[in-house]
């Protein structure tokens, strides 16, 4: 997933960069708006509605999802995201019991 930096999907490269801080030391050109700032308001492309409705429905969508799900619908949801977990440790540690899976002798 691209983070917001990219989001535009234009990377401006070190002589661009250079040019529009030496504007904004200077006070030529806009000044750069720093990494993780929010736009400007006049900037701000988005539908102010679309925006207050994601709100609304980001703030409540994890918790109707649980509610709604049976307890072994969420238990296998819980199981399948900790063999990931597991898996993902599996690979990238160095420990001698890196392959080892709790539950099973096999590995012993």
């Amino acid at each position: 997933m691209p983070s917001r930096a990219s989001k535009d999907g234009k990377r401006r490269d070190f002589m661009q960069i250079a040019k529009g801080v030496f504007d904004a030391a200077v006070g030529d050109g806009p000044k750069p708006i720093p990494p993780g700032a929010d736009p400007p308001p006049d900037q701000d492309t988005r539908n102010p509605a679309a925006v207050a409705l994601s709100k609304l429905g980001a703030s409540k969508g994890g918790k109707a999802r649980a509610a709604k799900l049976s307890a072994a619908k969420r238990k296998e949801i819980a199981k399948k995201a900790a063999a990931k977990r597991w898996a993902a440790r599996a690979e990238t540690s160095t420990l001698p019991l890196a392959g080892f899976r709790p539950g099973t002798h096999e590995n012993l």
